[in-house]
């Protein structure tokens, strides 16, 4: 890997990380996604003008996979309603490549690795020092099952992703397609669920909810162009350093609290997930 892949992967992580905390600071959380997933949803129609439709047994892991996109978004969107930035955010993103691999070990025959035991035994580990601290420090026990819920739904577009761009034969036309269901899907069940009112906002949550579709679209444009330069595990294992990004800027940026049990507990998830990817 090149220095200047190195330093672009770094940046993509932390766009990552940042996404997730505009999304989590101030105002309604709701609200800032779903208007992050509607402005994510037109950069991806004007991307989908220039590409092939997918062929038609594509559209049903497209259409799997935009819910389980919605539902990462319910799940993420509730957590941070009941914790902090550095508490939910490396439990949601870390339990996901444990289950992707234990799934995969026992539906899929994959072959693991040892060093790919030692990952999940660290990753399991720091997720349950994280947690713990939820229950410790008086914190809404709440956070952790929606942050598992979001984790879970993590894997099971991560699968879905994985076989069905390889049976699209165009990942770009696949992921643009992929973004507009789940705009589509994301905004019916919130205004089912919620009400019209929750597509009211200001201008500043639009500002914000538009920085963090930016973010994480560019966030994940970054990461693929960088599969196209370097290996595959050593830029997926790197993108975990948003799990660091995302406490410090809980920690320096928001004013959440730290201690020590909580940055042993990222540093083993950070740990567990490199090693699982590796």
């Amino acid at each position: 890997m090149s220095f200047g892949v190195f330093l672009a992967v770094l940046g993509a992580a932390f766009l990552h990380a940042l996404w997730n905390a505009i999304i989590k600071q101030g105002g309604s959380r709701l609200t800032a996604m779903l208007i992050a997933t509607i402005l994510q949803g037109g950069i991806a129609v004007v991307v989908a003008c220039f590409h092939d439709l997918p062929r038609g047994e594509v559209w049903w892991w497209i259409l799997f996979s935009g819910l389980f996109h919605s539902a990462y978004k319910f799940f993420l969107t509730y957590a941070y309603e009941q914790g902090d930035l550095s508490r939910v955010y490396p439990i949601a993103r870390g339990a996901a490549p444990m289950v992707v691999l234990v799934f995969g070990a026992i539906a899929l025959s994959d072959v693991i690795a040892g060093h790919e035991y030692a990952g999940v035994v660290v990753l399991g580990l720091g997720i349950i020092l994280m947690a713990h601290g939820a229950f410790s420090n008086g914190e809404s026990r709440r956070l952790v099952p929606f942050a598992l819920g979001s984790a879970l739904a993590t894997a099971g577009y991560t699968l879905v992703d994985g076989l069905g761009a390889r049976v699209s034969g165009n990942p770009i036309s696949y992921v643009a397609w992929l973004f507009i269901i789940d705009t589509a899907l994301y905004t019916l069940l919130n205004v089912l669920w919620h009400g019209p009112s929750v597509l009211r906002a200001g201008r500043r949550l639009w500002v914000r909810g538009g920085i963090a579709a930016a973010g994480s679209y560019g966030s994940y444009a970054i990461a693929v162009w960088a599969m196209t330069l370097a290996p595959l595990a050593l830029v997926a294992a790197l993108r975990e350093t948003s799990i660091l990004f995302a406490v410090l800027i809980g920690w320096l940026v928001m004013g959440e609290r730290m201690d020590r049990m909580k940055g042993l507990a990222a540093l083993l998830i950070v740990a567990g997930v490199v090693l699982t990817r590796i």
